[in-house]
């Protein structure tokens, strides 16, 4: 609470918790990073928290963040956000955890506290939506224009939907970025380039939020061509905008990174913004693509960042260049600080979807799926090493038996899935991405789901007229397979196709200087490595 207390002229007793957590009316940009977002962290945490506590029914947790919004709510002055740089960015994360509070864990005074914050804000707030580094406040240094005011709409459309009030659908649609970003994507215009990553794809659940709030077809077509154009320029893990910057579609920013930034994909902050949108585009579009690339970024990106220690080091960014690194941020307590934790709380409610009478399996984890359908007792226990290995087992209970429909996601991929019911083959018809089984289910009945995994060479994106065929990872069904030690490495495309599985969760490929060692981003450990291998002489030239 200290920064709180501080910038509200209240007691404030204790140590700094120090980073960009802590206030100092001092702060300079130019001298240091400490001070840069005070306690703006704090409503990612209370929402992981609240996560944490609905999906384990930690009630200690509960009680804990009960207590936290008490705190924090006695704290609440205007003078915090004519204070902090970053006003819209910090009100989207007190909403996002007094809404999780409300909703998850039925705190009787989140929202008492979400209209106090929200009064406290909104005349610090530039009142329209602003595009991040575009000036709007006067007689202010550029630190003061790095605030996300797009991001704001997509939790205010979501409280309003809780029933907070109608203030927060007026304020949600006076912030939609429409002029600079939703309109030209709706129309088909790549506007990505040059614009902060994390803001403008965090965005984009804005505009799905407008579509599924507020009925608005034009967002809902700007949510889907802004994911297809950030396909475009993604790297294989899924990641996209190195140095926190997404490309335009003829620059050639993708490839050049490899050897000219260590800072090529925001990985836990970024992974949350892009699981949010896929999971809300699977809920609306029902596509498969959509999963596959949820399941992409969460196996070669945020799964292996390293932990939050307690000092508050973090892991910031992950690192595709041709010598990359696992290392902690140099930031203290950033905002990823609190995104890792609710990236983790999510993926529970990112593996599966439900509507009445289907159960729709996104992600093939280890779980247990337990919900009411009609007058009987289900549950779907997921068992098997995927994605290590290539089969899936699932088993049902029904009571009484009862008839239900399980749509599998059948990954792009995965060439020649097949399905045993029972140990009897069913017949596979890849529909947008899903098989269906459809049946009367039973206690004791088995779904084995097998998903071939052959390997594969995904080049990096082409841009500016260039192709670059010759600088590809290797895949492995949804797993990129990272090059152990400094590249570049320059290996065949015979060679790297015919790579031996070595270990349990290792590979290896023959090259001119000796076997190389390929493992998942998981596995890295300390290791330096090299996500792109390099097929011909000079490819990293």
């Amino acid at each position: 609470m200290k920064p709180f207390r501080l910038m509200a002229a209240q007691p404030a007793p204790g140590e700094d918790i120090g980073g960009w957590y802590e206030y100092l009316p001092d702060y300079n940009y130019k001298t240091g990073d400490a001070g840069l977002a005070p306690g703006a962290s704090f409503g990612q945490w209370t929402s992981a928290l609240a996560r944490m506590s609905a999906a384990t029914g930690d009630t200690a947790l509960r009680t804990k963040v009960l207590r936290l919004n008490q705190l924090y709510g006695a704290t609440v002055v205007p003078a915090y956000y004519t204070l902090t740089r970053l006003p819209a960015y910090s009100l989207d994360k007190f909403v996002c955890g007094l809404k999780d509070s409300h909703q998850l864990l039925g705190d009787p005074g989140a929202f008492a506290v979400l209209d106090k914050t929200t009064s406290a804000a909104v005349l610090a707030l530039p009142g329209r939506p602003v595009d991040r580094d575009v000036p709007w406040l006067q007689g202010r240094d550029i630190s003061w224009n790095w605030d996300e005011s797009a991001t704001l709409p997509e939790n205010l459309y979501l409280v309003y939907s809780l029933g907070a009030g109608r203030r927060y659908l007026l304020m949600a649609e006076q912030y939609l970025d429409d002029k600079t970003f939703f309109d030209p994507l709706a129309a088909g215009q790549n506007v990505l380039g040059g614009k902060h990553g994390y803001s403008y794809v965090n965005a984009m659940s804005s505009a799905m939020q407008a579509y599924m709030v507020g009925g608005s077809e034009r967002h809902l077509t700007a949510a889907v061509h802004g994911f297809d154009m950030l396909e475009q320029q993604s790297f294989a893990t899924g990641g996209w905008a190195p140095d926190e910057t997404l490309v335009a579609p003829d620059a050639d920013k993708v490839y050049t990174s490899l050897t000219s930034t260590h800072n090529n994909f925001e990985a836990p902050c970024c992974s949350y913004a892009h699981m949010k949108l896929t999971r809300y585009l699977l809920r609306v579009a029902r596509e498969g693509r959509f999963g596959d690339s949820m399941e992409r970024v969460m196996y070669n990106t945020v799964l292996g960042a390293l932990p939050l220690e307690r000092d508050g080091r973090a892991f910031y960014f992950q690192d595709y260049n041709v010598a990359g690194k696992r290392v902690y941020s140099v930031h203290r307590w950033p905002c990823c600080s609190g995104t890792l934790p609710q990236v983790a709380a999510d993926y529970g409610i990112n593996s599966y979807f439900h509507e009445p009478g289907v159960v729709w399996v996104n992600l093939y984890i280890a779980s247990t799926l337990r919900w009411r359908e009609g007058g009987a007792d289900c549950t779907l226990e997921q068992e098997g090493d995927y994605p290590w290995g290539d089969t899936v087992r699932m088993r049902v209970s029904a009571s009484p038996a009862t008839r239900f429909t399980l749509r599998l996601r059948v990954p792009a991929w995965a060439e020649g899935a097949t399905v045993r019911v029972n140990g009897q083959p069913a017949a596979v018809h890849v529909q947008a991405g899903f098989t269906t089984l459809a049946r009367i289910w039973s206690t004791g009945d088995t779904v084995e789901l097998s998903l071939p995994m052959s390997l594969r060479l995904v080049p990096i994106p082409a841009a500016a007229g260039k192709s670059h065929q010759n600088t590809a990872a290797l895949v492995r069904g949804p797993l990129v397979l990272f090059a152990l030690g400094a590249g570049p490495h320059q290996v065949s495309r015979k060679a790297a196709l015919a790579a031996r599985q070595t270990g349990a969760r290792e590979w290896t490929v023959a090259t001119r200087k000796g076997p190389l060692r390929l493992v998942p981003f998981t596995e890295v450990g300390d290791s330096a490595y090299a996500t792109y291998l390099d097929l011909s002489e000079g490819s990293f030239g």
